[in-house]
C-alpha cells in the first residue's frame, strides 16, 4: 500500500503543480518571475547549477553528477564551464551541436540520461517551470505570439528577449479559433517527459532505406488532406518528429555519426538558426539542447570526410574518457552489481578494488619522468600522498597526455567477467583471486584487444596481484594485532615516551631501577621504518607528533592510539613484524593445537566482524597469507 500511496501522492502534486490561463495572464506571470521564459540551454545549465557546486583544489565539483557518473570530475566542468554555462549566456556556443566523444562503456549515454531524467524532475520545480501554448504539439513558448514589430518595446517593458517566429501552426489557431486575440491564447504549464514525447526526443539510426526524416520533422497526414484541401495546410500535418517534440529542452542523437548524412543536414539549420523546415512550410522555430555521442574511431572517420566540413564547424566536441581513480571504478563495479542480478553473492573485502586496480593500469599512459611509474601513477591519482610529490606534480602528470583514458579495459569487460566466474562455479562467495584468474582468462577471447596489449595486460594482472598480495596480509595483520590490541597501545605509549624525550632533549627514566636513560633510537627507528620515514625525516616526523599531542591537550582531548593514521599504521606494522613467526604457524599447520586453534577462531571473527568478510572467504585469506609467508 505504501507504493500506492506514494504513486497517488506524485498525482496530487503534479495536479497542484498544473496551471492554465490566457496569455494576458502569463504575461502577469513574467512580471514577477521573469526566469520563467529562459531559453533550454540556459534550464539545463540552471537544473546542474541548482543541485551545488562544490570548490577543490581550484577546480569545479558539479554535484549534479555526483551519483551517477564517478572519477569525471574535471570532464564535468569542462563541460559546464566550456559548453553549458556559455550557451546559457546565449553566446554562440549555443548554436553548436554538443557531441560526447570517448569510449565504450565510458559514460556517455549516462550523462545524457542523467541530464535527461534531471530536466523531467527539474520541470516539476518552479525554477524550472516550463509554460506553452495550449495544445500545439511542439509545446511553442507563448512569447512567439508578440508580433515581430513590437518585440523591441516588449524587451524594454520585461527585460527578456524574444527569439523565433510563431510556427505556421499556431499562426492559423490564432486566427482561427481566438480571432486574432493573442492576448485570449490559452497557456498551460508542461511538465518534460520522454516516455510522452514532451520536451525530449531521442533518435536513434537504423537502416538507411527504411529510416524516413519523417521520424525527425513529422510527416503529411494524408487522411486530413481531403478535409482541408491542401498539404499545406498546417492541419494537414503531424508535427510528431523527434525535432517537434524535443523543442524546449533536450534533442539527443545516439550513435549520431551512423546517421544517414540526409538526417545531419537538417542540424545545420537548427543549429546555427534555431529552425528547420518541414513540409511545405515556412522554417519552424525550434529551442532545443542537440546532445550527441560517438566512438573516437567514428568521429576521425567523419571529420576525415570533407563533405562534413559544414556540420563540423557546427560541433563543439567534448571527450568523455575513462575514470582514472581506482576508488571510483570501484564504486562503477558497486552500483553494476547492485543493478544485477549477483547483488546476493558475497564479494569478499578489496575484490573490486583490486579488478579496478588492473583496469585502471590499463587506460593509464607511462609517464615521460622516470621518478614515476604506473603504479605511482594510479596511487596519485587517486588522491594518495606519495612522499616527494605534491598537487603539483599530478596536475602536471595530468597533462602529459591529452588522450590519456581514451583506451583501456572497459568496466563491463570487468563485470562480465566477474558474472561469468560465479554463473560457471555456481559460487556464492567470490575473492580478488577468482576475478583476477577470470580478468586474465577472458583476455584472449576479447575481440579489440591485440596481441600487444594482451602482453602488457598479463603484465598489470601480476602488478594487481602483488599489490593484493600486500593488502591480504595487511588485513590478516590488522586482525591478529587487533586481537594484540593491548600491545600495540602499550607499544604506542614506548614510543611517544622516547618522542617526547627526543624533542625535548630529555632523559627517560627507567620504572623499575629509577636510572636515566636516553631515548630509545632503535625501537623509534624500527617504528618508523615500517611506514618508510627516512633517517632524514624522523626529526620532522618525531615534531610532528608532538605537534598533535599538543592539539589535543589544548583541546582537553587524549592523544590515543586512532589519533594518527600513519603512527597507527607503523605501530601494526612493527607489531605484525614481531608476530610474524606466530601468524606463520597459525595460518599454514594443517593440525593445529588447541592455543593455535582458539587464535585462528579469534582472527576470523575479526575478519567477519571488523572487515566484512563471511566464513568461507576470511578462511581463503588465512589460507592464503599463510602460504604467502611461507614462501
Amino acid at each position: 500500500m505504501d507504493i500506492l500511496k506514494k504513486i497517488q501522492d506524485h498525482r496530487e502534486q503534479e495536479e497542484e503543480l498544473k496551471w492554465e490561463g490566457t496569455f494576458s495572464e502569463y504575461l502577469d506571470l513574467l512580471k514577477e518571475r521573469p526566469y520563467l521564459a529562459q531559453s533550454a540551454h540556459s534550464r539545463v545549465y540552471n537544473m546542474i547549477k541548482s543541485a551545488g557546486v562544490a570548490e577543490e583544489h581550484d577546480h569545479k565539483r558539479y554535484k549534479f553528477f555526483d551519483e551517477d557518473i564517478y572519477g569525471l570530475d574535471e570532464a564535468m566542468e569542462k563541460l559546464v564551464e566550456e559548453y553549458f554555462h556559455p550557451a546559457a549566456r546565449r553566446l554562440d556556443v549555443r548554436k553548436r551541436i554538443l557531441l560526447l566523444m570517448g569510449p565504450v562503456s565510458g559514460g556517455k549515454s549516462t550523462l545524457v540520461n542523467l541530464l535527461k531524467r534531471g530536466m523531467e524532475k527539474y520541470t516539476h520545480t518552479d525554477e524550472g517551470a516550463v509554460f506553452a501554448i495550449k495544445g500545439c504539439p511542439m509545446h511553442e513558448d507563448p512569447l512567439h505570439l508578440v508580433p515581430n514589430h513590437l518585440r523591441k518595446d516588449f524587451q524594454e517593458e520585461y527585460g527578456i528577449r524574444i527569439e523565433g517566429s510563431l510556427s505556421p501552426l499556431n499562426t492559423m489557431r490564432v486566427e482561427t479559433e481566438y480571432g486574432g486575440r493573442i492576448e485570449d491564447v490559452l497557456v498551460e504549464r508542461i511538465f518534460f517527459s520522454e516516455d510522452k514525447r514532451t520536451g525530449i526526443g531521442t533518435f536513434s539510426p537504423s537502416d538507411p532505406k527504411s529510416q524516413d526524416i519523417a521520424d525527425l520533422t513529422g510527416s503529411i497526414d494524408f487522411s486530413t488532406i481531403a478535409q482541408y484541401g491542401s498539404e499545406s495546410d498546417p492541419r494537414a500535418y503531424r508535427f510528431d518528429g523527434e525535432l517537434n517534440k524535443a523543442n524546449r529542452g533536450i534533442m539527443e542523437f545516439q550513435e549520431m555519426l551512423k546517421c544517414d548524412e540526409k538526417f545531419l543536414w537538417h542540424l545545420l539549420s537548427l543549429t546555427q538558426e534555431g529552425n528547420f523546415k518541414a513540409g511545405r512550410f515556412a522554417l519552424i522555430s525550434a529551442d532545443e539542447l542537440i546532445i550527441a555521442h560517438t566512438n573516437e574511431a567514428e568521429y576521425r572517420s567523419f571529420i576525415a570526410n570533407k563533405k562534413n566540413e559544414a556540420l563540423h564547424s557546427r560541433m563543439i566536441v567534448m571527450p568523455v574518457p575513462y575514470n582514472l581513480k581506482v576508488s571510483q571504478e570501484e564504486r562503477i563495479y558497486e552500483k553494476m552489481i547492485r543493478e544485477s542480478d549477483i547483488r546476493d553473492v558475497h564479494i569478499a573485502p578489496h575484490t573490486l578494488r583490486v579488478a579496478a586496480m588492473f583496469t585502471i593500469l590499463t587506460r593509464l599512459k607511462e609517464s615521460k619522468k622516470a621518478s614515476i611509474d604506473v603504479l605511482k601513477k594510479m596511487r596519485l591519482y587517486d588522491g594518495e600522498i606519495l612522499e616527494g610529490f605534491s598537487d603539483v606534480d599530478v596536475e602536471e602528470l595530468k597533462k602529459e597526455h591529452a588522450d590519456e583514458g581514451m583506451s583501456g579495459i572497459d568496466p563491463r569487460y570487468v563485470i562480465n567477467r566477474i558474472s561469468s566466474t560465479i554463473i560457471k562455479k555456481e559460487l556464492t562467495s567470490i575473492n580478488a583471486l577468482d576475478v583476477l584468474r577470470s580478468l586474465k582468462d577472458g583476455l584472449g577471447s576479447h575481440a579489440s584487444i591485440s596481441s600487444e596489449d594482451k602482453e602488457r595486460y598479463l603484465d598489470f594482472i601480476s602488478l594487481a596481484r602483488k599489490e593484493y598480495d600486500e593488502i591480504a596480509k595487511k588485513e590478516v595483520q590488522k586482525a591478529f594485532v587487533y586481537s594484540y590490541e593491548e600491545s600495540a597501545v602499550t607499544l604506542m605509549d614506548n614510543y611517544l615516551d622516547n618522542v617526547e624525550a627526543y624533542c625535548n632533549k630529555a632523559k627517560l627514566r627507567d620504572p623499575l631501577t629509577g636510572e636515566e636513560l636516553n631515548p630509545d633510537e632503535r625501537l623509534m627507528r624500527s617504528i618508523e621504518e615500517q611506514i618508510g620515514v627516512s633517517e632524514n625525516a624522523k626529526k620532522a616526523f618525531r615534531e610532528e607528533i608532538l605537534i598533535r599531542i599538543s592539539a589535543y591537550a589544548r583541546k582537553g582531548k587524549k592523544f590515543d592510539y586512532q589519533s594518527h593514521e600513519r603512527l597507527r599504521e607503523a605501530i601494526q606494522k612493527k607489531l605484525f613484524a614481531d608476530l610474524k613467526d606466530v601468524v606463520k604457524i597459525t595460518t599454514s599447520t594443517k593440525t593445529p593445537d588447541e592455543q593455535q586453534l582458539k587464535k585462528i577462531n579469534e582472527v576470523v571473527a575479526t575478519l567477519i566482524d571488523e572487515h566484512g568478510y563471511n566464513s568461507s572467504s576470511a578462511n581463503e585469506l588465512l589460507k592464503y597469507v599463510g602460504s604467502l609467508l611461507n614462501r
